[in-house]
Order: structure tokens, then C-alpha cells, then sequence
């Protein structure tokens, strides 16, 4: 019987044990087996490949998850300076240097070195169900996942991605900004699947369709194309990583300015988690977001690390910004505390 702690992945209903290997090389998900898949914001690339893998529901934990109190949490940026950094933002904008940008902070909170994802991902699973919900560990690297957003999938050589833009607590709150933005971030997609697409087959099936998701609602698009021949994984991270939805437009000017801005490395939040059925070449990798991840420190502690962030604007007001942000994280991070409620 496999020891699942010595690495397993619970993605898309698929129960992954008997971790053959691990690789930083995107281009042996072009070859067999399937793969569990995180590639962090900064680009650090962790495909594990699993021999058993079978449909199932969520295990249920060896253990009860130990999270840290709700008030243990800590912001790489707190609400004063989140705010500056969305007026920062809108200078930019005003200069012409870019036309959005995403900014995100980081919350941290002390956890046992040994907490057990799992016990984590069952929780979020009751409290917070998502479509590309994932669960993966494997040696030095534990993430558990409730992403509402699809960052690619494929299906033979068609990929999809379906970027949200647009954040409120019901459709009312949705403003002429947010469907703005998700249409800024529209163009970026295509131009992205553009470069590995065949010429002429980008399309956009679904415009600023709103989703509503546990205590929140999003506006969501849906961009379509089919690879290239030759375009493969490599190339095809190349062209469209990290994704459109969670760094701004033009994205060489967001990522120059959310490198100024943020004071921490995003990590797996904003990166790409999900599967690659090789064989099959078929895959779901969502964006990381609503992601959690778990890192030992020393004398058998550790830290849990979450990431919410905002997409700004000409039109973003900074408090408003801000409250977004706590929007996006409340559920969730009360479902992964001591004592938390929702």
C-alpha cells in the first residue's frame, strides 16, 4: 500500500499515488504518463509524475487540520500600504506606461511543520467547494488549492482559458470598471494563444458571462484556439505564463511594476496548478488563486502562506481596492483558521 505522505494529488475527481519522479522540465508533459503540475508565479516548475491514478472522491484525512488562530495572520502589505500602491498604479497609468495591473498581497500565519494538507483541502472541500479544487504534495512542496479560474485547458491540440475579471459580492455590485478590465484582459489572451495558436483559429466563445461562486460572484470570459504543429508545453507556457488575469496589461509593463510594488514573491498563488494526462493529452491547469501552501521552517514549525490580490485601474479607488482583496480571502482564510467560521 502506498504511504500517499510520501506524495500524492487529488485533482479534477483523480486520485494520484506511487509518486514515480519529479522534473523542472515542462517538455516531459510532452511525453507519457500523467503528471501533477504547480509552476510558481516566479516560474520555479514542479511536475510530479504519479503511477496509480484513479477516480475518486477526496481521502479523507489521517488527521484533523491545526491551523493557525484568525488573529496569527500577517500582510506583506497592509491596508495603508496596499493603498499607496493602488495610487502608484494609477500614476503609472496616468503616464501611459501601462493600462492595468494586478497587485496582490501575501498573508502568513505559523502552522506545525507538520500540518497535514489534506486535513486543509477537506475543509475548503466542505466550506468552499471550487471547480479546479486540488490537493498536492510531494518532498518540499505542499499546496491545496480552490481556484474558481481555469488558467489553460486542452483537449487533444485545443486549449482553453477562461480569465476572470470583475470581483463583487452579488452581479449588483459589478461596476463598468470590472467588465472594462476583463475585456482588457480578454485581448491580452488572445494575443498570448495568439503566438502558438494556427493562424485564424483564436476565438472568444463567452464574453463577461458572471459566475457566482461561495459569497462572491465573478465576471468570466472564454478564449479558444487550436496549437500550431510543434507547439508543445514548453512553448506553450512561454507564450502565456504567468497568466493575463493575474498580472495586468501590457503584460511586460505590470510585471515591471508588481515587481516594484509587492515586497514578496507570489509563489504557487497566481502560478498555474493543476494536471496533464500525457497519454491522453488532455489537462486542466487552473490559475493559482485561492491557494494555499505549506512551508516547514526550523524546530518543527512552519507557515501557511495565502495570496489575494485586485486588479486595478484608471477607474480602481484605493479603499474599495483594498476591500476587494479582504472579499476575496475572508471565506477562505476562516475556513483555515482555528476557530474560524464562515
Amino acid at each position: 500500500m502506498d504511504n500517499v505522505y510520501d506524495g500524492f494529488a487529488h485533482l479534477g475527481h483523480m486520485y494520484a499515488t506511487g509518486l514515480r519522479d519529479v522534473t523542472s522540465d515542462l517538455a516531459a508533459l510532452d511525453g507519457e504518463g500523467w503528471w501533477a503540475v504547480v509552476v510558481d508565479y516566479e516560474g520555479k516548475v514542479t511536475c510530479a509524475r504519479f503511477d496509480r491514478v484513479r477516480e475518486s472522491p477526496l481521502p479523507a484525512p489521517a488527521r484533523p487540520w491545526h491551523g493557525p488562530r484568525p488573529d496569527q495572520w500577517r500582510s506583506s502589505l497592509d491596508q495603508a500600504a496596499y493603498e499607496r500602491g493602488v495610487r502608484a498604479i494609477r500614476g503609472y497609468i496616468e503616464q501611459g506606461e501601462v493600462y492595468q495591473a494586478n497587485l496582490c498581497r501575501i498573508l502568513t500565519a505559523p502552522v506545525p511543520a507538520d500540518a497535514d494538507p489534506l486535513a486543509l483541502a477537506a475543509r475548503l472541500a466542505a466550506g468552499n467547494p471550487a471547480p479546479y479544487a486540488a490537493v498536492i504534495r510531494v518532498p518540499g512542496l505542499s499546496v491545496v488549492s480552490a481556484s474558481p479560474e481555469l488558467y489553460l485547458s486542452r483537449d487533444g491540440d485545443v486549449v482553453e482559458s477562461r480569465p476572470i475579471k470583475g470581483t463583487g459580492a452579488t452581479a449588483d455590485d459589478l461596476l463598468e470598471k470590472d467588465y472594462a478590465e476583463n475585456v482588457m484582459i480578454v485581448d491580452l489572451v488572445r494575443n498570448d494563444l495568439g503566438r502558438v495558436a494556427a493562424v485564424g483559429s483564436v476565438e472568444v466563445p463567452s464574453l463577461c458571462a458572471v459566475e457566482e461562486h461561495p459569497g462572491l460572484v465573478h465576471l468570466v470570459s472564454t478564449v479558444r484556439a487550436r496549437l500550431a504543429p510543434g507547439a508543445g508545453w514548453p512553448e506553450l507556457f512561454a507564450a502565456t505564463f504567468p497568466p493575463g488575469s493575474v498580472t495586468g496589461a501590457p503584460k511586460s509593463s505590470a510585471l515591471r511594476i508588481i515587481n516594484e510594488l509587492e515586497p514578496t514573491p507570489r509563489g504557487p498563488y497566481c502560478g498555474a496548478v493543476g494536471w496533464v494526462d500525457a497519454d491522453r493529452r488532455r489537462a486542466a491547469l487552473a490559475v493559482g488563486i485561492r491557494t494555499f501552501w505549506i512551508s516547514p521552517l526550523a524546530h518543527g514549525r512552519g507557515e501557511l502562506r495565502f495570496g489575494t490580490g485586485a486588479g486595478i485601474t484608471w477607474g480602481s479607488d484605493p479603499g474599495r481596492e483594498w476591500l476587494e482583496t479582504e472579499l476575496k480571502a475572508a471565506r477562505l482564510i476562516a475556513l483555515a483558521s482555528t476557530g474560524g467560521t464562515t
